[in-house]
């Protein structure tokens, strides 16, 4: 049987109440449209949800890593949905990640994010699908590093002999659109040289070193693609685990420390990733903090079953309690740095034009 292919495209097009949470009429007409793919033959299987006010596509079909069929399908599906939901409604910010005016065969660079993974089945194989809102790509290099580099996360790396030998990781430079790999644990100085520049070095996917499938993460930069800020990132990434792989606890583990990244209020500032189920899966307080839900499946014969809502559980309060202690600390510091991000990102937004209306009285020091 043909390998299975996991997609998952998300698009913020439009929310309720500010950047605050996608509409239920929004997943509404997602479902429907993909449910006629699906019955069309194009799709195996779907499920539809949100992180935040991102409308996020999970599919499971037989096409492949960047099939024109699958990515167009998803961007007529972002299009419809605004056009027939988000604009009607005039939800904020309808369309705000569609960067482009009509889809030209990738939807890679044209604003929504993207992460796939193609693979054969396994006897059994477990996937938990991460999606995060009022964040950036490099959210996920602590987490992924700790899940497939980092014996204290990972036992497994040291007990089990079919991790033993580490994994491979790409990291792509997203300013130069090049990208390197790396090999785990004999290379591993060097990975966290680049990925603890989470702002421009990326991890785009994740193998074991027989070449298995383990993970893959967007990596669009939105703000690069349009050279101004229209909104923040909101990457997404697939994990696959168990059976020589990270169990789905290590997988877990990193994100029981709500480590900082860059987003939070206008992409702006640092802030807590914190680990929500899906009903918590809103950014309120000073459109924050930026929040990662984390869902879990079972694939067999190409469907999802599931999913599980596994940061629905007390043993992630701690981690909740503590990012809501990081939030209320950066916040105190307003538009001081290191709450703000610093000078070469904030090019990226807003703040340009007002110094642009300072420039003409800067007068040289005496």
């Amino acid at each position: 049987m043909a390998k299975i292919t996991v997609s998952l495209i998300k698009a913020d097009i439009g929310s309720l109440a500010g950047h605050h949470r996608v509409h239920p009429k929004q997943i509404e007409l997602a479902e429907k449209l993909l449910g006629e793919a699906r019955d069309g033959g194009l799709l195996t299987d779907f499920r539809v949800f949100n992180c935040g006010d991102d409308l996020q596509l999970l599919m499971t079909h037989r096409r492949g890593e960047n099939s024109p069929e699958i990515h167009g399908l998803a961007w007529n599906v972002f299009k419809e949905v605004t056009e027939k939901v988000s604009k009607p409604l005039r939800l904020y910010a309808a369309g705000q990640d569609l960067l482009a005016e009509a889809f030209s065969g990738n939807i890679r660079g044209m604003g929504p994010g993207v992460a796939e993974l193609e693979f054969e089945e396994r006897a059994s194989d477990p996937i938990v699908v991460f999606a995060a809102d009022k964040t950036e790509p490099g959210a996920w290099n602590y987490p992924l590093y700790k899940i497939f580099a980092d014996p204290f996360n990972t036992a497994g790396l040291v007990i089990d002999p079919s991790l033993h030998s580490g994994f491979k990781f790409v990291v792509l430079d997203v300013f130069e659109g090049l990208e390197v790999e790396l090999s785990c644990p004999e290379e591993a100085y060097d990975l966290l040289a680049l990925i603890g520049t989470p702002a421009r070095y990326v991890i785009s996917k994740i193998y074991r070193k027989d070449g298995l499938p383990a993970a893959a993460a967007s990596t669009s930069r939105l703000s690069l693609i349009a050279g101004r800020y229209v909104g923040k990132d909101d990457p997404v990434c697939i994990v696959r685990a168990q059976h020589g792989l990270p169990a789905v606890g290590e997988v877990l583990e990193p994100f029981a420390f709500p480590h900082l990244v860059a987003g939070w209020m206008r992409g702006s500032h640092h802030g807590p990733l914190m680990p929500v189920p899906l009903k918590y899966a809103q950014c309120t307080r000073f459109d924050g903090p930026p929040r990662v839900i984390a869902l879990g499946f079972q694939i067999h014969d190409g469907v999802l079953e599931g999913p599980a809502d596994l940061f629905d559980d007390p043993a992630f309060d701690l981690a909740r309690q503590r990012a809501n202690e990081l939030a209320e600390t950066l916040r105190r510091h307003g538009p001081f740095m290191p709450h703000r991000l610093g000078p070469d990102e904030m090019e990226y937004t807003t703040l340009p034009k007002v110094l642009e209306k300072l420039k003409d009285r800067f007068k040289k020091a005496q």
